[in-house]
Parts: C-alpha cells; sequence; structure tokens
C-alpha cells in the first residue's frame, strides 16, 4: 500500500470531531496510512492541539473534541420531533460555549421497565453514543424523575395564619393555593409575584419560594410575569454583548452604491429601530408599471453562523413587544445602531429590486447586497398627512421624487391584493398609552392608514420574491405557511354564520375570496366585528416550514418572511440562503445549516407562539389592572363566546374581556345550545347568545391572573338567528339540563390577533 500524507491541522480536527468514538494515534495513522517518520509528525501535530485545548486526551490515549459529550450524562427532555421521537439536551449546557446544544435522540427501545415511559420534562440517566458532529444517540439508564415544578403565584399573608404564607397561582388552571412557611419565603413579601416550588406532595400544598419577580403594585412587574410565565429568555450571555459591542461599520467593498438613491423609512412614532427602507419609481419599458426597491438592513453581515450572537438569537427567536419595553432578539448595539437605518447614516442592506406591471404583478427580481444612506426617518401619520395635502418642512421637498411615487406603486399592488382575494380581516389593534408612573393611562383603537397598507404591500411583495428567488435556484427555503382552515373549523364556521343567514359554499375547495363575501355581505351590521373575529378563529395557524404550503390569507403560491431580520431570525435564515445561492459574499447560509430547516421550522414557530402568548398576557393584565379602577361601574359590550359554565364578553372601546359565569344569569337551569351558540333558559325560555350586545357590570378585576368577572345588566340587542342549516349538527349538549356552575370555569377564549 502506498505511503499516505500527513493531514493539516484542520484535517486532523475534523476527523477527530467527525469520529463517533475517540480515537488514538494508531487509529488515525491507519486512517491516513502513516508511516516512519510520518508517525512523529503527527504525535507532534496532536501534542500542539492537545496544549491549544483544541483535543482532550483520556486515560485509554484516545482524544475526542473537548466540546463533545461524555459517555454517559444527565439530560433532559425537552420536545418531541416530527417522527415522534424524544429530543433531549444535556442537563447543563452553558450557552457560552462555542456551538449549539447538542442534539440528542432518544432511543424508543430503552424505555425504564415497571415504570412510567419517559416524557417531555423528565432528567434520565443515559448512555450517549455519537452519530455525527453534534448529534447523539442515547439509551435510559434510569429514569430520574421530573425536574422540579415551578409555579408561578401572587404572595400574600392573611392575617390569622400565625406568619403562614399563601400563593395563588397566576395561571387560572390552577385552581389551588400554597402555604408557606416563614423560613421558605426566600424575602418574599406581601404582594409579591414570585416562583415557588411545590414541597408538600399533592395533598399538603406547600412550597417554598424560589424567587422574587417584582411587587405586584409596580406597573413593570405586569409584563415581568409574562416573560417569566412563558420563559422568555432575557439577559444575553456575556459573550454576545462582547461580540456585538465589537460590531463596527461594514465596509462598501462589492456593494451595491445606493447612497445617492432617496430610500427612506415609514414607521410608528414610537419606533427604535428602522430595519426596512423603501423606494419607487416609474418603468419607463412598462407603462403602468413601476421600479421597487426594498432595503432591508444586513444582520447577516454581523451575526454569522454558530458566533455567541447567533446561538443567542436564535433562542430567542423573536423579538418580544410590550406596552413598557421590549426584549429585542438582538442587543442594542447592533438592533438600535449597526442595524438601524437612521437617516443620513451609511448603513449595509440586503435590496429586493422589484418590477411589477400596471396589474401589480411581480414580472421580475434581482438581490442585491448594498450600501444605503436613508433619506429620511418618517412616520405613518406624517406620511398621511403629507398625502392629505398638508406635508411638513422634512417632507415638502420629497413629495414628488419618494412620496407620491410610493402611493402610485401601492395603488397598483393594492388592486392586485384585491384581484387575487387576500383575505380582508380588517380587525382593530388596542393601542396602550401609558403615564409617566407605567400604567395605563388610555386604551384605544390603533388607527389604521393608506400609509400603513403601503409598508405592509411593499414588504409582502419583497417576501413573495425572496421565496421566489430560492425556489428559483431550487434552494432550500423556510417559508411562512398558512393552510387551508380545518374542516372541523370550517364546519363550525357555517353552522354559525349559518345561524345568522349567512352562506359560505360547500362541496369545493374554500377560497379566501370566498371568505371576503362574507365579511362584505356584513360590512356595517351589527355583527360585523363578531363575524370577522370568527373567521379569524377558523384560520389555521401560521408557521415556519421548509415544505411549501402557500399561504391561505394572503392567497398566495409561495411566502416567506425577509423583512425583519433584526427582530425574526426566519428572516435572518432566509437571508442567509440569498446570500449563499446568489453569491453575495460572507455570511450567507452554512453547509451544516441546510439540512437543519425542519428543525428551523419547529423550534422558531414555537419561539413565535411563545412570544404571541407573553405579548397577550401582558395586554391583558396591563388591561385588567386599568379596569381595577372600575369595580361596580357598567359598560356596553357584546357576547364573543358561549359555553356551558357561562359566557364571555367583550368591552366596547377598551376591548377588555371576561367571563359571566352561567350561576349570575338566574336561579333557572341553562341548556348550552352549541350549533347555534345559546344558552337557554329551560323555565322562561330567555336566551343570551353570541353577538348579543349588553350593559354589563363589572364585579371583580384580578391583574396577577388577567381575569375579569362580569354580571349582566340588561341585553340591549339581540341579534336575529335562523333555524340551523339543513344538515348541520343539532344540539350537540342536549340532555339534562346544566346546573349553573358555582366556579370561575376554564381559561378564557383569548383573542387571537392577526400574524403574517
Amino acid at each position: 500500500m502506498a505511503k499516505g500524507k500527513v493531514p493539516t491541522r484542520d484535517e486532523l480536527l475534523a476527523f477527530i470531531r467527525e469520529s463517533a468514538t475517540p480515537v488514538g494515534k494508531r487509529e488515525i495513522a491507519r486512517a491516513y496510512n502513516l508511516k516512519g517518520d510520518q508517525r512523529i509528525e503527527l504525535k507532534e501535530l496532536l501534542r500542539d492541539l492537545r496544549d491549544a485545548g483544541e483535543i482532550t486526551p483520556d486515560r485509554a490515549k484516545t482524544f475526542r473534541d473537548p466540546a463533545a459529550l461524555t459517555d454517559v450524562a444527565v439530560l433532559e427532555i425537552v420536545r418531541v420531533d416530527g417522527d415522534g421521537h424524544l429530543i433531549a439536551v444535556p442537563r447543563r449546557h452553558d450557552d457560552d460555549k462555542e456551538g449549539p446544544a447538542p442534539v440528542i435522540e432518544i432511543d424508543p427501545q430503552t424505555a425504564p421497565r415497571g415504570g412510567p415511559a419517559p416524557a417531555v420534562g423528565d432528567r434520565v440517566l443515559a448512555s450517549l453514543k455519537r452519530r455525527g458532529k453534534n448529534a447523539y444517540e442515547a439509551r435510559i439508564i434510569r429514569r430520574l424523575g421530573s425536574g422540579p415544578k415551578k409555579i408561578l403565584g401572587l404572595y400574600e399573608e392573611p392575617p390569622g395564619r400565625d406568619g403562614l404564607g399563601l400563593v395563588t397561582p397566576t395561571d387560572r388552571k390552577l385552581r389551588v393555593s400554597f402555604d408557606v412557611r416563614p423560613a421558605d419565603k426566600n424575602g418574599a413579601v406581601a404582594g409579591d409575584i414570585v416562583w415557588i416550588e411545590a414541597t408538600g406532595g399533592a395533598l399538603a400544598r406547600r412550597a417554598r419560594v424560589l424567587e422574587r419577580i417584582g411587587p405586584m403594585s409596580d406597573p413593570r412587574t405586569v409584563s415581568l410575569i409574562s416573560i417569566a410565565a412563558n420563559d422568555i429568555p432575557v439577559e444575553f450571555p456575556p459573550a454576545a454583548l462582547e461580540e456585538a459591542e465589537r460590531a463596527k461599520a461594514a465596509p462598501l467593498g462589492d456593494r451595491l452604491d445606493l447612497r445617492q438613491t432617496p430610500l427612506v423609512t415609514i414607521d410608528g412614532e414610537d419606533a427604535r429601530d428602522f430595519d426596512d427602507a423603501v423606494f419607487a419609481e416609474p418603468d419607463p419599458a412598462h407603462p403602468g408599471g413601476w421600479r421597487l426597491l426594498v432595503a432591508i438592513a444586513d444582520v447577516a453581515w454581523y451575526v454569522r453562523h454558530d458566533k455567541p450572537l447567533d446561538r443567542a438569537a436564535y433562542r430567542r427567536g423573536t423579538s418580544v413587544y410590550f406596552p413598557d419595553r421590549v426584549v429585542p432578539m438582538l442587543p442594542e448595539a447592533l438592533s438600535n445602531h449597526w442595524c438601524s437605518l437612521v437617516p443620513r447614516e451609511d448603513r449595509p442592506v440586503l435590496v429586493a429590486e422589484m418590477w411589477i406591471d400596471a396589474e401589480g404583478h411581480l414580472k421580475r427580481h434581482k438581490f442585491h447586497r448594498a450600501m444605503m444612506r436613508s433619506a429620511a426617518r418618517l412616520t405613518y401619520t406624517r406620511v398621511q398627512r403629507a398625502m392629505d395635502g398638508a406635508p411638513d418642512e422634512e417632507i415638502a421637498p420629497l413629495m414628488d421624487e419618494v412620496v407620491r411615487p410610493l402611493y402610485g406603486a401601492y395603488r397598483v399592488l393594492l388592486a392586485a391584493r384585491e384581484a387575487r382575494g387576500a383575505l380582508d380581516l380588517d380587525l382593530p389593534e388596542r393601542q396602550v398609552t401609558l403615564g409617566d408612573d407605567g400604567r395605563i393611562a388610555e386604551i384605544g383603537v390603533r388607527e389604521r392608514l393608506d400609509s400603513h397598507k403601503l409598508i405592509e404591500e411593499f414588504m409582502v411583495l419583497a417576501n413573495v420574491a425572496a421565496a421566489q428567488a430560492l425556489e428559483q435556484r431550487h434552494a432550500a427555503c423556510l417559508y411562512r405557511v398558512h393552510d387551508q382552515p380545518d374542516l372541523a373549523k370550517l364546519e363550525s364556521l357555517r353552522e354559525f354564520l349559518g345561524t345568522l343567514g349567512i352562506k359560505v359554499p360547500t362541496g369545493q375547495r374554500l377560497r379566501p375570496a370566498d371568505l371576503n363575501r362574507v365579511l362584505h355581505d356584513v360590512a356595517g351590521k351589527p355583527v360585523s366585528q363578531l363575524v370577522s373575529q370568527t373567521v379569524l378563529r377558523s384560520q389555521s395557524q401560521a408557521v415556519y416550514s421548509p415544505d411549501n404550503l402557500g399561504h391561505f390569507g394572503l392567497a398566495l403560491a409561495r411566502y416567506a418572511h425577509f423583512t425583519s431580520p433584526i427582530r425574526r431570525y426566519p428572516d435572518l435564515i432566509v437571508h442567509r440562503a440569498l446570500i449563499a445561492t446568489y453569491g453575495l459574499g460572507d455570511g450567507g447560509l452554512s453547509e451544516a445549516d441546510r439540512g437543519r430547516f425542519v428543525e428551523f421550522g419547529e423550534h422558531l414557530s414555537m419561539c413565535e407562539r411563545r412570544a404571541v402568548a407573553a405579548e397577550r398576557g401582558a395586554m391583558d393584565r396591563y388591561v385588567v389592572a386599568f379596569m381595577s379602577q372600575h369595580v361596580g361601574a357598567t359598560f356596553a359590550g357584546r357576547i364573543t363566546s358561549v359555553t356551558r359554565f357561562g359566557l364571555f364578553a367583550a368591552l366596547d372601546g377598551t376591548g377588555a374581556d371576561g367571563l359571566i359565569p352561567i350561576r349570575s344569569l338566574g336561579q333557572e337551569f341553562f341548556r348550552h345550545d352549541e350549533g347555534r351558540q345559546l344558552l337557554i333558559g329551560e323555565r322562561t325560555g330567555e336566551t343570551y347568545g353570541l353577538g348579543d350586545r349588553v350593559k354589563l357590570k363589572l364585579v371583580e378585576a384580578d391583574a396577577a391572573t388577567a381575569g375579569l368577572l362580569f354580571e349582566i345588566v340588561e341585553v340591549l340587542e339581540r341579534v336575529e338567528r335562523h333555524a340551523l342549516p339543513h344538515g348541520a349538527r343539532a344540539d350537540a349538549r342536549r340532555g339534562p339540563p346544566r346546573r349553573p356552575v358555582a366556579h370561575r370555569g376554564p381559561p378564557r377564549d383569548k383573542r387571537s390577533r392577526r400574524r403574517k
């Protein structure tokens, strides 16, 4: 056999790191067919790598990657993958270490005998077998039990308990309270929101305080409750902060120079980071057509694969927005500085250059890495005021070259949106204004202007172009998919609309345009908002996936998130994929990430759900805290949900919603007619139904649990109902009348919020 060649330092490191088992000098020499002096050279090279800490020797004179796990480790089971396999991580993994947490799949044949099957949240002792650089298979040796169950709650010290504290969980699904002995309160004082750990078993209901979150009297605690309850990462690892602080201006290099093009940012008045800029001009080659530029902060230049910043951003997945703060995906050194398109400063961007025809169809596109200099930081209200005839001093010189062309292109895109039948759910969004003390000063509805819609349509077009560009090169793409409504939800929607005399097509593939006709039919009627909310609830949840299912709501065949890499990691993945696919320089998608798109989709969809839950929970608690000043007052509202244990209603104006317990409706029995969404009194025949307008008295407001309780003072207006459509479900809950329920019931049916 011919004499081999001594591997280079990098080749040797790769060989050791990729080996499924530790390897020694003998195995390496055999693999590379090294002879004589070559073995001495290999020995010296191994010594250098060992001294540099890049490999670790063990007692068997073999070497391994120091980042690799030991043969036996304590693991925590964290999720179930798409194939039903349990996935675990090391019980202790340092986020500052190079490389992401290892991916460990539990061998399904190794469940312990005679005990419960392992599940998410369990800790296990397992033996590990390496399957790749950062992938392992684990065989369970024994189950160590579940991790301590932490519960978030309000700590109080009721009188007459000899100093014994009481914690009431903030989660209303937990209908128990916990006693806390003085020795276990860990500095908590009455009124604190705390993390506790149950210590006394299922019957004793004792606990000890693990951590104080903050006093319930401090309005800032409202957001902290949601952050804690949803496990939102708040602190950046020191290595990530250090990396962000080292960032500096990107060079022009081979970038397209757009610094003389008057790109502008248009955001809300309170925006602190500006990650997208726009420009439009007529396309002289196609009458009625337009050339559009959408420039997005080049986050991929600063956040590189598998560096501390990248790992911290991936763990967060998205920025999370609260009325009083933002938990950003990236440190402020990037999100508010180097990746923010501030006026009159050079900033690196990834640009979608797009051409549309007179009907708004995307005809072609190019993607560039560029350098831009924002001509102005504009706001939605100022731009709209300018188009309505009152431009301010900064906008007036930009009207002909910038603002009017933007609106010209927008009108063409809007016509295209209407022609393809995108779902038109223009639901009001609550806007909270905080006072100087951090408490809600006002709750209103956020005004939706054409300037908002303009930016939305430009971003939608860029997102479509990004997905199309990757498809054209047969590259992996992380799509934003929104599947058709679930058949069961669709049938429920048909039944409900049928009781209002509204028909939805049956026996065919449902299109967004079909639902738009329903929304158009009820526009201006008392049930308009109710129908819009019900249509929204019938929709599938939008997720991230490498499998393209299209976007039902937008009526688009392909769609990817490209426009907000400062605050959404999926957009960063799409940027990296475009950079790699089109050869746009450094910071593109790594080889290691090309096979991770299923994992990306699952993890980032989870991060988004977590953020939505946290944002909604904080908003609900803020509103309840605001309403607590008005206990005993009366308000007008509508019934938004009907259940066997009572009704849910939302108030006009504030949108505050809460429960009307069935016990508060009177002494008679009420039957739940699920098909027609009614509670019907057995004796009087009095009905309370979905959409009925009612006058309500606020009975209770609990900011800790975000719970409101109402009583109906009078019915102001009843929705006219029709018989159930032929073939629809009869009263699914018909049977013995149900007695009034004396508890508060399960958590309320919280409103969904539109997210594209």
